[in-house]
């Protein structure tokens, strides 16, 4: 006889079966050892209960339920959760946010650029040591104006190539704009004005057309073996001109060179005095202004749980890249029974106002929260938003932006969401980041989000992580109650302050196991004579079961039975419904 559970809270209902499983760590990867856990499979579940069964250690994965067995696990795995009024931002936090808002405003390059040179272009002599030495003196981030100039000479060839003054079929470098070295300046500089940055993309240009020539694929070979570095960086002088002029640059060309010097006037004699410009960091930002660099926009939309192919694109590059997963195993199946199913039934905000329950506006269920810059999609967060809390359950994003911290910005952002949406919903205050592993390294960075709770295993208490620290410290598994209320406070998932028991009571409860006790219900954990049962489309309790069953089938339902209400609790096992079949 199979078993499900659904639940009757306001007429829905959640399908589930009930079972234990043991299977290798995915953390600590023991041959010796094994991850045990409980687990619910749902098809339908309320809000309500999820949020009930979070309190008790339990997560979801699709729709599948889990909770470790946290006694016997090797990895025991604590809920841990902050209050997100109470959140202090660490400095590295902070770090985090200032570096996303200079990648926004152009002050911040991913990866610079790096100038790729034909070897078979003969670049002069003295270029060649000038531009050598700069790379000594180069910081490792791009100015932002070196990426404009760039891009505007990026423009200007492909105005050439539409213009039929190069071919379409030509294979061109992306253009590097570098920064001459002060000390070099001097030497270079023309009358009034000093050498700031050059470009020699004219080079692999010409390099390029050869090699097409030579191909017999141009459509005028002739013609473009007349063309010579001096030719080609004239001709995209010419194109950048005809966009604007740039009021703090002066751009000339010069042995095939595309050369930008600074505007402001500056007599001889301050120049042999070494008084000539300001440093190149001032004369960057007032270019930069000219230039106008061109801020990015960052949009996050939050939307319903669902397939999306762009999503999971992106899932398979960070899959790959990040967690170095085998492709195989990264089928659209796995991933929607990862990170698209839900049991989680919606609830949207009465459309009138009367209802009693408060309801945030985009309602309660299960969401997709996408970052985008200027369109691309660069992050997704999974998130349940629930009546207390934002319960985080993953994030992927694009590789390429790693240097962002997305991880730590995207958590940053949902803190700030739970805030702003308490306007809405007053009882929505907190922020579920999951399990914390404090055996597991990679696990502690949750700790870093302060002041944050851990959930106590047995009596399903929230116990300052201060407090809990020096307990798992000395072990893995540890009864966080075992540190006694000072005050008794009528609130459960209010923050208590908490004083340490006698041993005898700790030695007691240790020998528990952290299923074998429910506490919080008031009545003996092997009590199952209420526990809500459909059986045939009937709903009734266990206790109308007795007289219908034999001993030996009465025997296995109770052993059942027993295990379920251990796990859920007394109150979710009367309120769910267990589903026979």
């Amino acid at each position: 006889m199979s078993s499900k559970a659904s639940s009757s809270r306001g007429g829905e209902s959640i399908v589930a079966d009930c079972g234990r499983n043991t299977s290798t760590c995915g953390y600590c990867k023991s041959p010796t050892s094994s991850s045990i856990s409980h687990g619910l499979w749902t098809e339908r579940l309320t809000v309500h209960d999820y949020q009930a069964l979070l309190d008790r250690g339990w997560r979801r994965s699709g729709c599948y339920l889990y909770k470790p067995e946290m006694a016997k696990t090797c990895c025991p795995s604590y809920t841990i959760r902050l209050r997100a009024n109470d959140f202090v931002p660490s400095k590295e936090q902070q770090r985090v946010r200032r570096r996303l808002e200079r990648f926004l405003d152009g002050e911040l390059d991913l990866k610079p650029r790096e100038q790729t040179e034909d070897p078979d272009v003969e670049v002069s002599e003295p270029v060649r040591k000038l531009l050598g030495s700069g790379k000594r003196e180069q910081n490792n981030e791009v100015e932002p104006i070196m990426k404009d100039l760039s891009e505007q000479i990026d423009n200007a060839v492909q105005r050439c190539i539409q213009s039929g003054e190069f071919p379409s079929n030509i294979q061109i470098p992306k253009s590097s704009v570098k920064k001459v070295l002060s000390a070099k300046r001097k030497k270079l500089a023309e009358g009034s004005e000093e050498l700031l940055y050059t470009s020699n993309i004219a080079f692999p240009i010409v390099a390029a057309l050869k090699q097409t020539s030579q191909k017999g694929e141009g459509r005028n070979n002739a013609e473009e073996n007349r063309l010579s570095p001096e030719t080609v960086s004239e001709k995209l002088l010419s194109e950048i001109k005809k966009v604007g002029e740039f009021p703090s640059l002066a751009i000339k060309v010069c042995k095939g060179h595309i050369n930008f010097f600074s505007a402001t006037q500056v007599t001889s004699s301050e120049r042999d005095q070494g008084e000539s410009l300001p440093s190149a960091t001032t004369t960057t930002k007032s270019s930069s202004n000219n230039l106008q660099v061109r801020k990015k926009k960052l949009e996050i939309h939050l939307k319903r749980s669902s397939f999306d192919p762009e999503e999971y694109e992106l899932y398979k590059r960070y899959q790959l890249r990040v967690h170095n997963d085998e492709p195989e195993s990264i089928s659209k199946t796995s991933y929607k029974r990862f990170l698209v199913d839900t049991p989680l039934i919606e609830v949207l905000p009465s459309s009138d106002g009367d209802d009693d329950e408060e309801v945030p506006p985009c309602g309660f269920g299960s969401y997709h929260q996408q970052y985008r810059v200027d369109g691309r999609l660069i992050a997704v967060g999974v998130i349940d938003i629930l009546p207390k809390c934002l319960s985080s359950k993953y994030l992927f994003w694009d590789p390429e932006f790693a240097s962002l911290s997305l991880g730590n910005y995207s958590a940053l952002q949902e803190i700030d969401w739970v805030k702003q949406n308490q306007a809405h919903c007053s009882a929505l205050e907190y922020y579920y980041l999951g399990y914390y592993i404090h055996s597991c390294n990679k696990m502690r960075y949750k700790a870093a989000y302060r002041p944050s709770e851990l959930l106590c295993p047995l009596r399903f208490q929230w116990v300052p992580f201060e407090v809990a620290k020096p307990l798992l410290d000395k072990k893995p598994y540890s009864v966080l109650s075992d540190f006694t209320k000072a005050s008794l406070s009528p609130a459960p998932q209010a923050s208590e302050t908490l004083v340490k028991s006698t041993r005898e009571r700790e030695d007691m409860e240790m020998n528990n196991s952290d299923e074998d006790s429910d506490s919080d219900s008031g009545v003996n954990g092997n009590d199952i004579a209420n526990i809500l049962i459909s059986l045939n489309g009937a709903r009734l309790r266990y206790k109308d079961l007795l007289r219908i069953m034999n001993m030996r089938v009465r025997k296995q339902m109770e052993s059942m039975f027993i295990s379920y209400r251990k796990v859920v609790g007394a109150e979710l096992s009367e309120r769910m419904v267990y589903e026979l079949q």
